[in-house]
């Protein structure tokens, strides 16, 4: 099982969600951990190459973009609460910044 590298603020983003949310995703990253896909995900190339987002509804909509092609570990390189229906620009450059930092 890979562990799991939170990246820049990730983590302390996402012991901001609720409760249920936060349950969900560590879940759903769990899964990633033992090599399976998330149940509700889609892949986000606007952030690079297998780079997915954890879909996450609870009440509102949460989103986790992590990485796990890597063979060390996965990184989660963005947890945010979506406000609207796309992705915003600024949640997309955080996931972008973020990847850089890991790659060689």
């Amino acid at each position: 099982m890979k562990p799991i590298k939170f990246v820049g603020k990730s983590l302390d983003n996402l012991k901001w969600f609720p409760v249920e949310a936060r349950q969900q995703a560590g879940y759903q990253l769990h899964k990633v951990q033992s090599g399976e896909d998330p149940d509700d995900w889609k892949p986000m190339k606007t952030v690079g190459t297998g780079v997915k987002e954890i879909r996450i509804k609870e009440g509102e909509q949460y989103r986790v973009i992590y990485i796990a092609k890597l063979e060390d570990a996965v990184y989660v390189l963005h947890a945010f609460k979506k406000k609207t229906q796309k992705t915003s620009q600024h949640d997309i450059e955080i996931a972008k910044q973020a990847l850089k930092q890991i790659q060689p």
